[in-house]
């Protein structure tokens, strides 16, 4: 299964965000793929904030990992560009944060394949003044994006 869709501005990407943050469940893996400044940030923040209420979401990457409690499960929002070698994500705690929390992966491209299968890629790319986001995951997302 592969969609996509044209996002205008920085607006339309929290909106975006906002959209597909009451689909999400413990477990789920979304991998953020993009150049420099695309967006990856932007639409997490929409995620987090339609999740945890109008909070300030800081880009993760110089701690690599933020952490949002949201009572029944954790979310994980995580920047890899920094990343040296794939290995290092075991040190982070993300294999077993991706057993069951939320985990948004900026730069999944540093873990090397190391990525579960049921995960989400959402690419965003320049298009234009705006940007372009197709989203590729499995069966099981099919169904879950139908209304996104």
């Amino acid at each position: 299964m592969q969609k996509n869709r044209r996002i205008e501005s920085e607006q339309a990407m929290l909106e975006f965000g906002q959209a597909l943050a009451p689909i999400l469940l413990p477990g789920d893996v979304l991998a953020l793929t993009g150049d420099l400044g695309a967006g990856k940030t932007t639409l997490s923040r929409g995620i987090i904030q339609k999740l945890c209420g109008d909070i300030e979401v800081p880009s993760p990457t110089y701690t690599l990992v933020q952490t949002y409690d949201l009572g029944e499960f954790e979310l994980w929002h995580c920047d890899l560009y920094r990343l040296k070698h794939a290995l290092e994500v075991e040190e982070l705690g993300l294999f077993d944060a991706m057993e069951d929390a939320v985990c948004l992966i900026e730069w999944p491209e540093r873990m090397e394949g190391l990525l579960p299968d049921n995960a989400l890629t959402i690419r965003i790319g320049f298009d234009g003044n705006g940007r372009r986001i197709t989203w590729q995951g499995n069966a099981i997302w099919q169904e879950r994006l139908n209304d996104v």
